[in-house]
C-alpha cells in the first residue's frame, strides 16, 4: 500500500470534506502526474474495502488518486461506522454532487499543486458515487476538463423508492435505513426526498450520460444484487460515444470485495485491470 496524505477541504453544504491523496513515487514517476478522483457510494467511505487498494494500484502506475468522505456520509477519517448520524440524515444527492465538484476544483490547485496535473483529470465512482460521477462529468466546465471516466456498478437513477416508501417517508419525516455491515439504525431525512423531486432534471443520470464527453468505461457485475446489470446496459445505451460496457461474469455489487478488505477476487482483479488500462490510455 502507498502512504496516503490526509487533507481537508471545505464543503459547500455540510461538514468539511476529509480526504486522502495517494501520490506516485517521484523516483519511479517523476514530474507532474495525472490524477483520478474517486467517489464512494451510499453507506460507503474513502477507506471502505477496495478503495485503498484501488488508490495504491493507480499510484503504482503513476496516477495520483484522490478520495474523500462525502460530507453527508457521516463518516470520520479512520472510522468504519457512521459517527455523525445527523449529517447522514441531512444528506441530499445535490449535496453529494456539489461535494464532488468541490474536490474536482481543488485537485491540482489548492490540493497538491505542482504534483498533479489538473489537465489530466480522471473520475471514478462506485454505485451511487457512479451516478454522481456521471453528473459531475456532464457539467460545465468539467465536461471538457475530465479526460476519462470509469464507473463501477453505477446507478442509472437515484429514485429507488416505491410510492409506499415515499408515503411513509413523508408521514414519518424520515426513512429508516439499516447498515447491514455494522447493524447501525440510521435515517434519511425529508431533505433527500424533496431534493429528488425538486431537482429531478439536474439529477437525471441518463440525460447526463448523453452530455458527458469523457471516454467512459462502464463496469458492472453480471450478478449485481443491489444495482441490476440492466442499469449498466441502460447507461451504455444512453451514453454518448466514446463509451464501453464491461459486464463481469459472476461479479456482485462490490465485485466480491468486502470490508475489512481481505484481498481481491478474480472479478475485482478484472475490474481493477480494466480500470487502470482505461486511465493509462486516456490520461
Amino acid at each position: 500500500m502507498s502512504n496516503p496524505i490526509p487533507f481537508t477541504l471545505p464543503s459547500p453544504a455540510g461538514p468539511d470534506l476529509d480526504g486522502l491523496l495517494d501520490l506516485p513515487d517521484p523516483q519511479r514517476h517523476p514530474g507532474v502526474r495525472p490524477v483520478v478522483v474517486i467517489c464512494h457510494g451510499f453507506k460507503g467511505f474513502m477507506d471502505w474495502g477496495f478503495f485503498p487498494a484501488l488508490a495504491t494500484l493507480l499510484a503504482e502506475r503513476g496516477i495520483a488518486a484522490v478520495r474523500v468522505n462525502l460530507s453527508g456520509s457521516g463518516m470520520r477519517p479512520g472510522g468504519d461506522r457512521v459517527d455523525d448520524p445527523e449529517a447522514f440524515r441531512a444528506n441530499t444527492h445535490s449535496r453529494e454532487v456539489a461535494d464532488l465538484l468541490t474536490v474536482l476544483a481543488a485537485t491540482g490547485t489548492t490540493l497538491a499543486p505542482g504534483r498533479v496535473d489538473p489537465e489530466r483529470l480522471g473520475l471514478l465512482g462506485h454505485s451511487r458515487g457512479g451516478g454522481n460521477a456521471v453528473l459531475a462529468a456532464a457539467q460545465e466546465p468539467w465536461r471538457d476538463r475530465v479526460r476519462a471516466l470509469v464507473t463501477w456498478a453505477a446507478v442509472a437513477t437515484f429514485d429507488r423508492y416505491s410510492p409506499e416508501m415515499k408515503e411513509a417517508w413523508r408521514r414519518d419525516g424520515a426513512l429508516p435505513v439499516v447498515n447491514a455491515r455494522t447493524g447501525q439504525q440510521l435515517a434519511l431525512g425529508l431533505e433527500l426526498l424533496e431534493d429528488l423531486e425538486t431537482q429531478a432534471a439536474a439529477l437525471d443520470i441518463e440525460a447526463a450520460a448523453g452530455r458527458r464527453r469523457a471516454p467512459w468505461l462502464i463496469v458492472h457485475g453480471a450478478t449485481d444484487e443491489s444495482v441490476p446489470v440492466a442499469e449498466g446496459d441502460l447507461l451504455a445505451a444512453r451514453a454518448a460515444p466514446p463509451a464501453e460496457l464491461l459486464r463481469i461474469p459472476g461479479a456482485d455489487h462490490t465485485f466480491g470485495g468486502r470490508h475489512p478488505f481481505t484481498g481481491p477476487t478474480p472479478q475485482l482483479i478484472q475490474a481493477l485491470n480494466a480500470t487502470q488500462t482505461w486511465f493509462l490510455r486516456h490520461l
